[in-house]
């Protein structure tokens, strides 16, 4: 392996003593701050193409300017917009940090060989099945497609086994998808990979003529469930408790619950939001305090416990009533293989999803 100008310098910082990503000078666990002396390269200020929603991560992001001094330059958008932008832009992006909502999206900007190699001392607080093969983008939170329901208008005996059964008859109207949400492409291409092309163009072009009801995201899909104005839909498994949080109420008091499909269904896929560093910030200590403050205790929890998804870290518990992440039957995907975004668009859209 070519050891970058990051990985030389997380090396020797490791070496004496100090975590690899971030100076130690605070020596907490939100990532920590780094040096600012004249030396140090930091100019106290980074920019960060965001494929994440501003009132998921903000809070994230002003933790980290409040422990390091670091300015973040945020840019929000689609996850596949940002990274075609950034496949578009090439090393003339003005981005440093690429912080994705799923695999597929990481995979493809890495394809375009944009990111550097981040440290071992990096990969290693994340398992081997959450992070690149070639070290260039590490899982953050983990991230669960599921079927939400209507217990008032499904009845337990009546759940799928799988997800293709929503394609059948008694599904007819009844089944909520948000198509150019990036999560549902990720799945899709997910379902390409362990299926094959010919099976997922029927699938899909099975959801549109089973009417399957269009919306423009993931929560839309889980309020009109729990309202009952459809019965299912697919989405990430965190948007129940979050509607729970906005109501007020106990996520069990809700008529929307999440069915995780058994036996290794692709409807179950893990997928991860995770972060890249662009080639030209490899050697940046503004941007290693980031990353280090991303995979660090206090993002973690924050994400565990306010937006309900899966820490990645070890020593971070999940969120109560929450399954435990290796419980779940999930299928056997390598997030690797998920880079082949801009073929799962086309396949949508030739459906007449969008």
């Amino acid at each position: 392996m070519v050891r970058t100008p990051w990985m030389r310098l997380a090396k020797a910082s490791a070496l004496g003593g100090v975590l690899a990503l971030g100076a130690a000078a605070c020596g907490s666990d939100q990532g920590g701050q780094s040096e600012s002396g004249p030396d140090s390269g930091s100019d106290k200020k980074i920019t960060v193409y965001s494929g994440r929603s501003e009132s998921l991560v903000k809070p994230v992001l002003d933790d980290f300017r409040e422990a390091t001094g670091i300015t973040v330059d945020v840019r929000y958008g689609d996850t596949a917009a940002m990274a075609a932008q950034l496949q578009e832009e090439g090393d003339r992006s003005p981005a440093d940090v690429f912080l994705a909502q799923d695999a597929g999206a990481l995979g493809a900007v890495a394809k375009q060989d944009l990111f550097a190699e981040l440290p071992d001392a990096v990969l290693d607080k994340v398992q081997d099945a959450y992070r690149d093969d070639d070290g260039e983008w590490v899982g953050v939170t983990g991230r669960v497609r599921t079927m939400v329901y209507n217990v008032d208008q499904v009845p337990g005996s009546d759940l799928p086994k799988s997800v293709f059964e929503l394609t059948e008859p008694q599904w007819k109207g009844k089944v909520g998808i948000a198509p150019t949400n990036g999560s549902f492409q990720a799945f899709i291409t997910a379902m390409r990979v362990q299926h094959g092309d010919d099976r997922t163009k029927e699938f899909l072009t099975g959801l549109k003529a089973n009417d399957a009801q269009i919306r423009e995201g993931n929560a839309p899909i889980v309020a009109d469930v729990n309202k009952g104005r459809i019965a299912a839909g697919l989405v990430n498994h965190y948007y129940v408790y979050e509607l729970a949080k906005e109501e007020g109420t106990a996520v069990d008091a809700l008529k929307a619950k999440n069915h995780f499909f058994p036996d290794r269904d692709i409807g179950s896929l893990v997928n991860v939001s995770g972060v890249g560093v662009l080639k030209k910030a490899d050697d940046d200590p503004d941007v290693r305090a980031f990353v280090d403050h991303l995979l660090g205790k206090q993002a973690q929890t924050y994400f565990a416990e306010e937006t309900y998804e899966y820490p990645l870290v070890a020593g971070v518990d999940s969120a109560p009533g929450l399954p435990e992440l290796s419980s779940l039957n999930a299928p056997d995907i390598d997030l690797n293989d998920l880079d082949d975004l801009e073929a799962t668009v086309e396949m949508i859209k030739d459906s007449g999803l969008v």
